[in-house]
C-alpha cells in the first residue's frame, strides 16, 4: 500500500480505515480430508501492488460472520498494521464456530501422516496452499502469528511447514497445559482461570456454532468467596451441568501421563524452516512458560532456525494492547508496546515478507524491570548469569551464608478452609495485575513464612530461571509449596502522580515471580508419591525466568506458603486424587520449612551483576 494511501487515512479509526481500504471475503477452505474451515480474508483495494499474507488461526471465533459485516474493533494485528499493506487472513480452527469437523483441545501432532490424516500442522499447510493459489494480489509469502491458544496453532504451523511460510511469530504460546501454561503450574490446577475457560469454550459441541457462550454468572464479584463455597473440584461437574466437556479429560489425567506428553509440540520442533520471533511477557499470568520453552527448545533441537526472543514487561498479550507504560501501580516510564511494534515486529515482518531491510535483532531482546531498560543478548538466559544460592535463615533472614544450626525450622499451620489469597483485594479471577501486586497483605498472615535480605548496598540484577530447593515436612501426606520472590521498595519510594487511589508505595512488596508446586510430584510429574508425615523431604522446582534489578536500598524477600487461592486449587493435604475427592480429604496440616546444616533450604538466583 502506498504511503499516499496510508497517509490519507491517518485520521480514521482502524475500523473505518479497514472498511475503506480492504475488501472482506469469506470462504470454507478445504482440508485434505474434505473438511472446510471458515476463513475470513481481507484484501487491500489497491490492486496496483502485491501483498504478503498474514495468517491467524483461532478457536475463539471470527465474529461477525458474513462478507458485509465487519467488526467495530478489528483484530489487534490488523488494527496496528492495516496501513502497512498486508492481506490479513483469520481462520476458525477445526470444529470451532464456522468450521466443520471435530474440535480437539490441544490436538496432538501426528508424526508421519499419510493420505487424509490431519493435525494442526497439516491444516495450516493446506490453508496456505489454498491461499497462495486462490487469493488475488498475494506475493507468495506468508507469515503466521498468534497469541495464547492462537500461538499454540502458530507453533504447530511451523512443524513440517509449507514452503511459502516465511516467518512465524508464536506469542505467549500455550505449550504444556500440565507443566506451566494455563490449566496447571507444576501440577497445581489453576482454578480461577481454568474454570473460566471451561465455562467459555470447554464444552463439547455436537456441531460447530457461530454463537459464543454467554459469560458465566458467578453471582458475586468475589472469586475467593465463590470458589471456597464451590468446595472440592468434583463439584465442578454439578456447576457445568451434564455437558462438562473438557473437564472430563482434566479429571481423567491428574498426573503427567501420555495424554499430556502427546499434547506438547516441543518434541517436534526440529529442522524448523521459517524464521521465528517468539514473544512473551514477564508478567503474563497465563502463558509465561510457553515462549521461554519454545525459544529454549529451538536452540537445542533446531540449530539452523533463524529464531529470536522478545520478552517485555507485559501481561498476557500486552504488546498488542495499549502502550505498555505500566502494569497496575508499577510504571515503566516508556511506551514499551509501541516500541516493540515499531522497532521489532513490523520491521521483522517487512524483512521476511516484503524483502525489507533486516532489523538489528539480537538473539534475545529483553526488558530489564527495576531499571526499565531494553537489553540485548546473544543467548537467553545470559551465559554470564551465575547461579547463586540464598539461604533461609534464623529470624527471617535471607542471605548467602549457609546455616550452621544442627536442627532448625520455621513452621505454620495450613488450613484448606482458610487458604492464603493471591490478591489483596476483591477480584473474580486471575487479574492481569496480580503478577506485580503488593504482597504486604500476605506477609502478615501466620501461614506465610517471610525471609528477607537487609537493604541492598548496590543494585542486584537477576536474569534467568529461579530454583527453589526446600527441605520441608508436613503432618499431612501431600502439600503444595508456593514460593514468591518479592522486591521490597525503600520507604521513600515515590507515590504515583496523580494518585486517585491513594497508594502508598513506600515499602511496597512487588511480586516479581511466584509459582506453586504440588509436593506429590517431587519425584516426577508422572510419579505422584505421598509424604511421610513429619519426615524432612527435599522438594526442588523451577520458577519461570525473571529479568529484574533490585535497586540499591531495596530488599530481596521470599515468601513460602502452602496455598494461593483461588488462582490455584486447594491441596486437601491428604494424598489422593484431588479431582474426585470429597470434603473429608481436606485436613489442616502443620508445615515445617527446615533451615539447618543438614537440611538447608534455599532459593538459587541467577545473578547477572551486582553493582552498576
Amino acid at each position: 500500500m502506498s504511503h499516499t494511501t496510508a497517509a490519507a487515512g491517518e485520521g480514521q479509526s482502524a475500523a473505518d480505515y479497514v472498511r475503506a481500504n480492504y475488501t472482506k471475503y469469506e470462504f470454507g477452505v478445504p482440508m485434505r480430508d474434505g473438511v472446510r474451515l471458515m476463513t475470513h480474508i481481507y484484501v487491500p483495494k489497491n490492486d496496483q501492488e502485491t501483498y504478503p499474507i498474514l495468517l491467524n488461526r483461532t478457536p475463539y471465533g471470527l465474529r461477525p460472520y458474513g462478507v458485509d459485516n465487519q467488526s467495530r474493533e478489528p483484530s489487534r494485528i490488523m488494527g496496528h498494521y492495516a496501513r502497512e499493506g498486508f492481506i490479513f487472513v483469520f481462520q476458525d480452527a477445526r470444529g470451532r464456530n464456522g468450521s466443520e469437523g471435530e474440535f480437539v483441545q490441544v490436538r496432538p501432532h501426528q508424526q508421519g501422516k499419510t493420505g487424509a490424516e490431519f493435525d494442526e500442522s497439516s491444516d495450516t499447510f493446506d490453508t496456505i496452499e489454498w491461499l497462495i493459489a486462490n487469493v488475488p494480489q498475494n506475493n507468495g509469502n506468508v507469515g503466521l502469528t498468534g497469541v495464547s491458544y492462537d500461538g499454540f496453532y502458530a507453533v504447530h504451523g511451523m512443524v513440517d511447514s509449507h514452503p511459502a511460510l516465511r516467518c512465524v511469530s508464536p506469542q505467549a504460546p500455550m505449550i504444556d497445559w500440565f507443566i506451566g501454561d494455563d490449566f496447571h503450574h507444576n501440577g497445581v490446577f489453576y482454578l480461577a482461570s481454568g474454570f473460566g475457560f471451561l465455562a467459555m469454550i470447554g464444552q463439547k459441541l455436537k456441531k460447530p456454532t457461530r454463537q459464543f457462550p454467554r459469560p458465566f454468572d458467578y453471582e458475586t464479584p468475589d472469586g475467593y468467596e465463590y470458589f471456597l463455597n464451590l468446595g472440592p473440584l468434583r463439584n465442578i461437574r454439578e456447576v457445568l451441568g451434564s455437558n462438562v466437556g473438557y473437564w472430563e479429560d482434566l479429571e481423567a489425567h491428574g498426573h503427567y501421563d501420555e495424554y499430556w506428553k502427546a499434547r506438547t509440540p516441543l518434541p517436534h520442533l526440529e529442522d524448523v524452516k521459517p524464521a521465528v520471533l517468539t514473544v512473551g511477557g514477564w508478567f503474563d499470568a497465563e502463558d509465561l512458560y510457553g515462549p521461554l520453552a519454545v525459544h529454549r527448545t529451538l536452540g537445542a533441537q533446531s540449530a539452523g532456525t533463524d529464531h529470536h526472543l522478545v520478552m517485555g514487561p507485559w501481561s498476557h498479550g500486552g504488546w498488542h494492547r495499549g502502550d505498555g507504560d505500566g502494569l497496575g501501580p508499577v510504571r515503566f516510564h516508556q511506551k514499551t508496546s509501541e516500541w516493540y511494534r515499531a522497532q521489532v515486529e513490523l520491521p521483522w515482518l517487512n524483512h521476511h515478507l516484503k524483502d525489507g531491510p533486516a532489523p538489528a535483532l539480537a538473539r534475545a531482546t529483553c526488558f530489564e524491570t527495576g531499571t526499565n531498560v531494553w537489553r540485548r543478548f546473544e543467548s537467553w538466559p545470559p551465559v554470564e548469569a551465575v547461579a547463586t544460592p540464598f539461604y533461609l535463615g534464623e529470624g527471617g533472614a535471607l542471605s548467602k551464608g549457609e546455616p550452621s544450626a544442627v536442627e532448625a525450622f520455621d513452621e505454620y499451620v495450613s488450613d484448606p478452609a482458610k487458604p492464603v489469597p493471591h490478591v489483596p483485594h476483591i477480584a473474580m479471577g486471575m487479574t492481569r495485575e496480580y503478577m506485580v501486586d503488593d504482597q504486604r497483605f500476605a506477609a502478615t498472615r501466620p501461614d506465610v513464612l517471610v525471609y528477607s535480605t537487609p537493604p541492598l548496598e548496590e543494585d542486584l540484577t537477576l536474569a534467568g530461571p529461579l530454583t527453589a530447593q526446600l527441605w520441608v515436612s508436613t503432618t499431612g501426606t501431600d502439600s503444595d509449596w508456593v514460593v514468591k520472590l518479592i522486591d521490597v521498595y525503600h520507604g521513600d519510594f515515590p507515590n504515583p502522580d496523580p494518585n486517585p487511589a491513594g497508594l502508598r508505595m513506600g515499602g511496597y512488596q512487588q511480586l516479581v515471580r511466584g509459582e506453586p508446586f504440588r509436593g506429590k510430584f517431587r519425584e516426577g510429574f508422572d510419579n505422584p508419591l505421598p509424604f511421610e508425615p513429619g519426615e524432612p523431604t527435599f522438594v526442588q522446582f523451577e520458577l519461570p525466568d525473571v529479568f529484574h534489578t533490585f535497586r540499591r536500598g531495596h530488599r530481596v524477600m521470599l515468601h513460602v506458603q502452602s496455598s494461593w487461592f483461588p488462582i490455584g486449587d486447594r491441596n486437601p493435604q491428604t494424598f489422593c486424587d484431588i479431582y474426585t475427592c470429597d470434603e473429608r480429604a481436606f485436613v489442616k496440616a502443620t508445615q515445617r520449612v527446615w533451615r539447618s546444616r543438614e537440611h538447608a533450604s534455599r532459593i538459587v538466583l541467577p545473578v547477572l551483576r551486582s553493582g552498576f
